[in-house]
């Protein structure tokens, strides 16, 4: 299949989702023009200018910097029509009105190139309706495309082909969209809301009837709907306050007129209590009103009898949510039998998604894989309805869930398909997973995009590769693996639980560098699932810290600096392959690779200060040297005093002293943890891929390690400097006194302590301020308030 180049999108139309798009594939270094009408008043770009200014308000955030707002380009139907002949993807986001729409298409149409492709981003509209009304020529190059709000964060993007579109089409869209704009793609065909939002949307409806039913409320359900449940934490109420009472009550209306022959139509008529909201103009967390709403720091919720909000916060009973810790088979047993009203209300709406799940798969899917990836990444569902079902025991569940609708517990009398009952043991396989259309099993699509993720996300049931036992292993013990998939590369993959820095991890660490230069080409830190690294594993250093305090640690903080100066100066290349957090340690880890790779959405920043203590894995030391070449590159001279490094020290304090953590990788550039040489990729799943790729071409250029050397630090007039505003802000109350003897800690060390400005010094003398200041502060009493209060609670304390 020959690359599909894309050298510009053009984006048509600036409401909420439109200029979102935009944003994201600005996030991608897609180059895109954002178009609208012309302005009635002032200048013609009015309109578009105001949606693009906005999208620097909303949260959370659609840029990954804020200044990437300049790289949209705008434009109106009026003056820049032309710009559409240099663009090879176009996607239509107007409002859901077909004549609007046709309107547009026939405007368009004279100024697409030949080999462009037209999509367009509707979540209601029929797309074959829209393909008749398209000129002719522009048909086979036409199909749905249906991001998810917020686009940037939402990793689900369906694609909805018509009978007109060319395969090929669809097969550069998906490819395109997966590796350059990081999505994970299903396709879906023409039907009422697609997959998600119509087994989504379904599932809520039938939760809203199952909440009329029992009683329950709000808080409650939303208690037991989110994270109890593998779901996502805004659960039920919550996400739809966040999706928009108005937006939602379009989508119902849609998929009520649209699915007609549902059989579950019936329950597809609006709550009372939404009818409600939607009167009052409440339309959730647009309008600070939905079905809860926040009065000062309460949380309350509406009562539909009365039309007035009441006080929340009630929670699931222990005996519940012990149920919902339980494996899937004795989960749903529990369930099932309980008598309790919160068990039978989770069993109600487990049983409801079974049954809607698999009397729709035929009509709405290609195969039962779909729809539990389309509940995974569109509704962040740890678990899709079939992969529970078969993870409990599909025959069994079948049976319950027969049991019930033929009780008439079920909210719709319609059976269960025959194929559930054929002796099968689920629907996901090796082979691939059930397709009832096709009457036969259908493995993943392998596209030649799909060969740059080497453990491509898949669902329960299939046997697919884990990297857990993947490759060759060369050593493994309980804190590491250390493993090749291609005998070039050693690959390290942390073990401890969100991949913390021990002892053990750190010597594991050490062992994959010496057998990396022993006869690899590089050394590649990298785990499949979880953070790259939430940092230092405190616990592991408490009983040290018992038997000897401070002091007892130190040994371990040695050996940590110096693991991290033997990454820096490897002879081989090391390559942190990022995702999610990489905070504290796992920070520090990252930058004293030769190179990172991190996908979009990793965390990264020193995040010490949250637990009393400073960065102590040479984090510090790094902000230092790394102001002294920032210096040394802008001016061009060797030797520097304490002026010249101020601000680039100042820039590093206040990361440091004030926990910034970059809430993207292109916001972590900012920072200085990740540099303009490393490389973002837009896919997390193709991180791996490209680290192992940048280390090999780093050793086959050539690779030799920075030459070890002295550089310049600030000294004592800086730290002053910085301690001044320090003690202004504990005096003005914003900070307490231990704040400041934190923050005055690392402005010691990024300033190397009482020297003279522009004095030398190696990494190893910052290294040795950093303990002594480290191990100093877990004596402190109010470091250890804060330490104790993070490990039981998970929360920083503030003292």
């Amino acid at each position: 299949m020959s690359r599909f180049n894309v050298r510009k999108v053009a984006v048509l139309g600036a409401g909420v989702m439109g200029a979102q798009i935009a944003a994201h594939l600005v996030n991608c270094k897609v180059p895109v023009v954002l178009f609208d009408l012309p302005a009635k008043e002032g200048p013609k770009n009015g309109i578009v200018t105001k949606a693009v200014e906005n999208l620097k308000k909303l949260k959370p955030a659609p840029l990954g910097i804020v200044e990437d707002a300049a790289l949209i380009q705008q434009a109106n139907y009026e003056e820049h029509l032309e710009e559409l002949r240099g663009c090879d993807l176009i996607i239509e986001a107007i409002a859901e009105r077909l004549d609007w729409k046709e309107d547009l298409y026939k405007k368009i149409a004279p100024f697409v190139n030949d080999r462009a492709i037209l999509a367009t981003n509707t979540s209601g509209l029929s797309i074959t309706a829209m393909a008749n009304v398209l000129p002719e020529q522009l048909r086979s190059r036409f199909l749905g495309i249906h991001f998810f709000n917020p686009p940037r964060y939402m990793a689900l993007l369906e694609l909805i082909p018509t009978e007109y579109t060319l395969p090929e089409v669809v097969d550069q869209l998906e490819a395109f969209s997966t590796t350059a704009v990081g999505k994970s793609v299903i396709r879906a065909y023409d039907t009422p809301n697609f997959i998600a939002n119509r087994v989504g949307v379904a599932g809520m409806m039938l939760t809203f009837r199952e909440v009329e039913r029992s009683g329950l409320g709000y808080d409650i359900v939303d208690d037991l709907t989110g994270k109890k449940m593998g779901r996502a934490s805004s659960a039920t109420f919550r996400t739809a306050d966040v999706v928009g009472l108005d937006t939602m009550a379009h989508v119902i209306k849609t998929l009520q007129n649209g699915a007609k022959d549902d059989p579950f139509n019936a329950c597809f008529n609006n709550p009372v209590a939404l009818d409600k909201l939607l009167e009052k103009g409440h339309f959730g967390q647009k309008t600070k009103a939905g079905f809860f709403k926040k009065d000062g720091k309460a949380i309350l919720q509406f009562n539909a009898e009365t039309g007035e909000y009441v006080a929340a916060g009630g929670k699931a009973d222990k005996e519940v949510t012990d149920i919902l810790r339980k494996p899937a088979a004795e989960r749903l047993k529990a369930l099932r039998e309980s008598a309790h009203p919160q068990a039978q209300f989770v069993w109600s709406i487990l049983r409801n998604a079974f049954h809607y799940s698999a009397v729709t798969l035929e009509s709405i899917a290609e195969c039962a894989r779909d729809i539990d990836f389309a509940m995974r990444w569109g509704f962040g569902m740890k678990q899709g309805p079939f992969e529970i079902w078969q993870e409990a025991g599909w025959k069994q569940v079948a049976e319950w869930v027969k049991a019930d609708i033929d009780a008439g517990k079920a909210l719709s009398s319609v059976p269960l398909p025959a194929w559930v009952f054929d002796g099968r043991d689920g629907v996901h396989t090796p082979e691939g997973s059930w397709s009832p259309k096709a009457g036969k099993y259908v493995p993943l699509r392998n596209l030649p995009v799909y060969q740059r993720q080497y453990f491509r996300e898949d669902v329960l049931g299939s046997n697919a590769p884990n990297a857990a036992t993947a490759g060759k292993t060369l050593f493994e013990d309980a804190a590491i693996r250390l493993w090749t998939l291609d005998d070039e590369v050693v690959i390290a993959s942390i073990k401890s639980k969100m991949h913390t820095i021990s002892g053990e991890v750190t010597a594991g660490l050490a062992k994959g560098l010496e057998i990396a230069e022993a006869g690899y080409k590089g050394l590649v830190i990298w785990s499949q699932d979880g953070p790259f690294s939430a940092g230092a594993d405190l616990q592991s250093m408490m009983p040290a810290f018992m038997s000897g305090g401070g002091k007892a640690i130190a040994p371990f903080e040695k050996q940590l600096q110096d693991f991290m100066l033997s990454l820096r100066y490897a002879n081989v290349p090391t390559v942190a392959a990022m995702h999610g957090l990489a905070l504290g340690g796992g920070c520090e880890l990252a930058v004293h690779a030769a190179k990172r790779v991190a996908a979009i959405e990793s965390y990264v920043g020193l995040v010490e200060v949250g637990v009393g203590l400073i960065p102590g894995g040479g984090g510090l030391a790094y902000l230092a040297r790394r102001a002294a070449e920032q210096v040394e590159a802008s001016k061009g001279v060797s030797g520097m005093v304490g002026a010249e490094l101020m601000g680039f020290v100042k820039e590093g304090f206040q990361a440091a002293a004030m926990a910034k953590v970059g809430t993207s990788a292109i916001e972590t550039r900012k920072f200085g943890y990740l540099l303009d040489s490393d490389v973002i990729v837009p896919h997390k799943d193709e991180v791996l891929h490209v680290a192992i790729a940048q280390a090999k071409a780093m050793y086959e250029s050539g690779y030799r390690a920075p030459a070890k050397k002295l550089f310049a630090v600030a000294g004592r007039n800086v730290k002053a400097t910085l301690q001044s505003s320090l003690i202004n802000m504990r005096d003005g109350g914003f900070i307490s006194a231990h704040d400041y003897h934190i923050s005055s800690c690392i402005a010691d060390v990024l300033t190397g302590g009482d020297v003279d400005a522009g004095t030398l010094v190696s990494e190893e003398y910052l290294h040795a301020l950093e303990r002594k200041h480290f191990c100093a502060l877990l004596d402190n009493p109010k470091t250890q308030e804060r330490i104790m209060g993070m490990l039981s609670t998970g929360k920083p304390v503030r003292n």
